[in-house]
């Protein structure tokens, strides 16, 4: 087995002796790519009166043909595609996200020098630069997976490198009954909502699942409608035939057009959208999205990280502060208590499974605080199954007659399919 200080030989040889254009014509077939890379390695041995077995010649030149493929060690990661997360702490600690859990891998790069022009040439992809003076950069990658790189000396134990997959299958919400996320009733009362145009926050942490919950709700916008998606990295997959995609775009070199969310959130309304979803609200454009459910743009959608859906409205609350600090709070809280109707609280739980804990609905102001009704909720109990994963049961609370998912579900003629969840309502 080749040392690493021989792996590093080796790994600079070949790249400086490399015929490009050769390699350009076959790099749709690894099995030629890493041949030819291999007679590569045996000249630079033969040059260099080195002594390499053939078993150390082909792990040299699959090591280069996966470098020159773009992802090195990750590649077959990447083609996994049981694997959601991948992160890289440096080069020699390379983890995984696979069914909610993390696990470490047994990959690994030669040094941080082939990790780093690794992130580099990932970065430049997608037409970005990193270095020291540039070290952090968040991206997307042409398969649309969200790409985060971090280098030195910022990243102190060696380049970082963090890559959520774009995930080929858009799961629906009765897929998301079947893996235990939510309850049947839950996923038809959510049905409803969508379709009657309530004002939806998807609140969750990272890698909760909102985004997926978020694209299960899209599939029940009327087809009639115009709607405008607005993100910083484009993950959502709308179906509808009027759709309008825009995204955010970070400051260039010169650090000059930079268009924030804030900025598409505004356009948006120029648009005449029906409805506006926001993949992420994470600041000053929390105000104009509100401003934009309330003026008569209902059924509009968005996420935000938040732990339960009290904190998603604290964190609403300072998001609007930034755009407008000179706003009073009892302003700031009746615009969302008129602006958002429902709350929808995704989770990750410590077996890595994923639930709805909470559906809840806000019900107005009084005395200066916005009152909030849950309408499901997930009790968990202290046992867990078989496999690990915990056991608990979905909670239905009932829905109160004043309630505006019930008043839009009368508009929308959907009243009889909202009392076939809930019962007759009193």
């Amino acid at each position: 087995m080749l040392t690493k200080k021989q792996q590093v030989f080796f790994r600079n040889e070949l790249l400086s002796n490399l015929d490009i254009e050769k390699l350009d014509q076959i790099q749709d077939e690894r099995d030629k790519v890493i041949d030819e890379l291999m007679q590569i390695v045996y000249q630079v041995s033969d040059v260099h009166h080195l002594y390499i077995t053939s078993v150390d010649a082909r792990f040299m030149a699959e090591i280069i043909a996966d470098e020159i493929d773009g992802y090195g060690p990750m590649r077959e990661l990447m083609a996994d595609d049981t694997v959601n997360d991948i992160l890289v702490n440096g080069p020699n600690d390379i983890w995984i996200e696979r069914a909610g859990l993390l696990e470490k891998t047994d990959k690994s790069f030669i040094d941080n020098d082939q990790l780093t022009d690794i992130a580099k040439r990932l970065v430049a992809r997608v037409g970005r630069r990193i270095d020291d003076s540039s070290p952090l950069v968040d991206s997307r990658l042409p398969d649309g997976s969200r790409l985060n790189v971090v280098v030195q000396p910022i990243a102190l134990d060696g380049t970082s490198i963090s890559i959520r997959k774009f995930s080929k299958s858009k799961k629906s919400l009765q897929e998301l009954v079947n893996f235990g996320s939510m309850s049947r009733e839950m996923a038809n009362f959510l049905i409803i909502a969508a379709r009657s145009r309530v004002n939806i926050i998807v609140s969750g942490g990272t890698g909760s699942g909102k985004t997926t919950l978020l694209n299960a709700l899209s599939n029940y916008i009327s087809p009639q409608e115009r709607v405008i998606t607005l993100e910083d990295t484009a993950e959502l997959r709308l179906e509808q035939p009027h759709v309008v995609r825009l995204e955010t775009r970070l400051a260039g070199v010169e650090h000059t057009g930079e268009i924030t969310m804030q900025d598409l959130v505004i356009n948006a309304l120029r648009m005449r959208p029906e409805r506006i979803i926001v993949g992420e609200c994470r600041g000053g454009e929390a105000f104009q999205m509100l401003q934009a459910m309330n003026t008569g743009h209902d059924g509009s959608m968005s996420t935000l990280h938040a732990n339960s859906p009290r904190d998603a409205l604290a964190r609403l609350e300072s998001m609007v502060m930034m755009s407008n600090a000179s706003l009073p709070l009892e302003a700031i809280r009746r615009n969302i208590a008129s602006a958002v109707n429902i709350i929808i609280q995704a989770t990750r739980l410590n077996d890595g499974s994923r639930k709805i804990v909470n559906i809840t609905e806000i019900m107005g102001m009084e005395n200066g605080q916005i009152i909030l009704q849950d309408i499901f909720n997930f009790e968990p109990s202290q046992y867990r199954d078989k496999d690990g994963k915990i056991i608990g049961k979905f909670i239905c609370h009932g829905l109160l007659k004043r309630s505006i998912v019930a008043q839009n579900a009368q508009i929308f003629n959907l009243s009889s399919e909202l009392a076939g969840i809930f019962g007759e309502m009193e």
